[in-house]
């Protein structure tokens, strides 16, 4: 492990920790204060006060499960083919996966939309459900294939001679080794679905269906711009997805590092 030996070098890399982590703190600390800002407290009665926050947390919750089961299925079974199994063209196909990664959502507002509407699932959760999780599954497929490639081949084989098979193979000597890259996965897809605001603004019309994202356009109109409540109701969306990654941190980041090196 790195280690800063002289005091200068110490001093060094915490100016550096600092200056990298500034940036990112100093938006949080005044999106905080700011919802704080005049009422005080009141700011966060006011969101609530709109009686769709319940609903809006249930849709969210609901939307990013779903998002976090269909990723991590398909991440785990994706990833092990691409690095455990003899499949023709593997690196061709795993590449032009990876090549989805340069697709941003913006440019797939458009053909998603008409799809949805073709399809009639418009003003449904699974119209940004397989989006978001699509979106998702190329970083991840190829996060966990670097970690299931540091799996030794010589326990599959010794699962085979015992007269496992391939899917016996994954499900009860592979799979439960994957526990710290399936970790981070959760984390990485929780926070993207948690957050997404494109697709539910443009897929989820019934306020019925509508997630938190959403929950600070009540304090913004033509004629209209509350910052305060804009702002508690950001910190209030915010407060879950934090809850999570403090809880989940040792395996995210054990499960980040084991995925970047092989």
């Amino acid at each position: 492990m790195f280690e800063a030996r002289t005091p200068a070098a110490r001093l060094g890399l915490q100016l550096l920790a600092v200056v990298l982590v500034v940036p990112f703190v100093l938006p949080l600390v005044a999106m905080v204060q700011g919802s704080l800002a005049g009422a005080g407290l009141g700011n966060y009665a006011k969101v609530f006060a709109t009686g769709v926050v319940g609903t809006y947390f249930r849709n969210s919750v609901v939307l990013a499960a779903a998002t976090i089961a269909l990723v991590y299925v398909t991440t785990m079974l994706a990833a092990f083919g691409f690095a455990k199994l003899r499949i023709a063209g593997r690196e061709v196909w795993f590449w032009v996966l990876v090549l989805a990664l340069t697709m941003p959502e913006a440019v797939l507002l458009t053909p998603l939309f008409v799809t949805a509407s073709t399809f009639d699932v418009y003003n449904q959760p699974i119209a940004v459900i397989l989006p978001l999780a699509a979106l998702q599954v190329p970083f991840t497929v190829m996060l966990a294939r670097t970690f299931f490639a540091g799996i030794p081949s010589e326990l599959m084989e010794a699962g085979r001679v015992d007269g496992a098979s391939i899917v016996q193979v994954f499900w009860r000597i592979v799979l439960p080794l994957t526990r710290p890259i399936a970790a981070a996965i959760v984390v990485l897809t929780l926070i993207n679905a948690w957050n997404a605001y494109l697709l539910p603004l443009l897929m989820l019309n019934d306020p019925g269906q509508q997630v938190v994202t959403l929950l600070p356009s009540f304090f913004t109109s033509q004629y209209t711009n509350d910052q305060t409540g804009v702002l508690a109701a950001a910190v209030i969306t915010a407060v879950p997805e934090v809850v999570a990654y403090l809880c989940l941190q040792k395996y995210f980041e054990r499960g980040l590092a084991a995925g970047a090196l092989k």
